[in-house]
């Protein structure tokens, strides 16, 4: 291999990484922030912060904010999930999305940034939830135009921003001690990052590289992927779409109904500082599981489903009766949580890769990122009133 093929590789190879952080990057950015949006913006009537059960004893109290944080959950994922119904039925015009991606990102930032009520402070979320909605499932369509490591690559490149978003959130605002907005006008650096990676640093295919239906497809009936045509492909992706559908469904459930109601008092983590750390070790496990596709395929990917359903089980009963004896536990079953989540979406696209007819394969990526999205979708939806009722309940 000439030393200019390699030299192109690996900037794919790192173009593709970087988009993947950037993508993501606003995205685990507002989940981590969720529970400071709602502190500051989202108080009980009477101007209180928490809602605490039975206050009188102080053993029965139950830190709650007054607003799950499956609210912001909805609002960074429902606007996506619209985005990613539509998106695979259009063209792909690469240049002119990925500008409304870095457009949309940037707004989003500093929205939430000036928000001084809930429903900016959401509205910025829902920006954030267009921009990553838009940007996967126009990168993942455009995956098919290069050798199937990039799907690793872009994997990997997602589940860093996992780590790195919540990280950098909960490093700025515990240890430098910044505000959550001078925190989102830092973040503005993410869509910078993402326009140089895709327009300078990524050596796009030629058009008459690029494969067309026609040269590729050895099925007449699929030469023009009409609606109709594309649309009834969708049962033959459910094998990929469903699985991946309930372990993000099971996970969120976990992340934005559960985990800011699984903390230990009188530690040395206040109990926000408690759910940003949760976030932190999740993403860990989302990358490490992410980036290591390659080395361990997976495809039989209902078991990770399986597993992740047990997840819920453990952390509903921990919610109830704090019955786990430290948080060193909760950090570990956190990070494995973490592996099942991220394994679970890059084998998913690794096997439609393997699996599924060249010429079918951007629209199946495109379609399938929905699942991931419908899936938390629900989980937020449910997410709220499991919160409500939980809180309702004595400690």
């Amino acid at each position: 291999m000439a030393d200019a093929e390699v030299k192109s590789n690996i900037l794919t190879l790192a173009s593709f990484w970087i988009l993947g952080l950037c993508n993501n990057f606003g995205y685990v950015v507002m989940l981590s922030s969720a529970h400071d949006i709602l502190k500051s913006n989202s108080a009980a009537p009477g101007g209180n912060e928490t809602v605490s059960i039975n206050s009188t004893q102080d053993v029965f109290k139950r830190e709650c904010n007054y607003l799950s944080t499956g609210v912001i959950l909805l609002a960074d994922i429902m606007p996506g999930l619209i985005i990613k119904i539509f998106s695979p039925f259009f063209g792909l015009y690469i240049n002119r999305r990925l500008s409304l991606c870095i457009a949309l990102t940037t707004a989003s930032f500093i929205t939430v940034a000036k928000a001084d009520t809930e429903l900016i402070a959401a509205f910025g979320v829902a920006l954030t939830s267009m921009a990553s909605g838009l940007g996967e499932t126009t990168l993942l369509s455009y995956m098919v135009n290069y050798e199937r490591t990039v799907i690793t690559s872009w994997a990997s490149g997602t589940g860093a921003a996992g780590i790195l978003g919540a990280l950098t959130y909960a490093g700025l605002t515990g240890v430098f001690h910044l505000s959550p907005s001078t925190t989102m006008y830092l973040m503005l650096s993410v869509p910078f990052l993402m326009g140089v990676s895709f327009w300078v640093l990524l050596e796009h295919p030629k058009k008459d590289e690029i494969p067309t239906m026609s040269s590729i497809s050895p099925d007449p009936s699929t030469n023009n992927q009409s609606f109709s045509n594309k649309f009834s492909y969708i049962p033959k992706l459910l094998k990929f779409m469903i699985p991946l559908g309930l372990v993000y469904f099971f996970e969120y459930l976990i992340n934005q109904g559960l985990f800011e109601l699984v903390y230990f008092e009188k530690i040395w983590l206040t109990h926000s500082e408690q759910y940003r750390w949760y976030q932190v070790i999740y993403q860990l496990g989302v990358f490490t599981s992410r980036t290591s596709v390659s080395l361990f395929p997976i495809e039989k990917i209902w078991i990770l489903t399986i597993l992740q359903g047990l997840n819920v089980v453990y952390f509903l009963i921990e919610t109830l009766y704090s019955f786990t004896p430290n948080i060193y536990i909760i950090f570990a079953l956190i990070g494995y949580e973490g592996l099942l989540g991220g394994g679970s979406y890059a084998n998913t696209y690794h096997n439609i890769m393997k699996k599924v007819p060249k010429e079918r394969q951007e629209y199946a990526m495109a379609m399938t990122s929905l699942a991931d999205a419908i899936g938390i979708s629900l989980s937020g939806l449910l997410a709220i009133p499991l919160h409500n009722q939980i809180c309702k309940i004595p400690k």
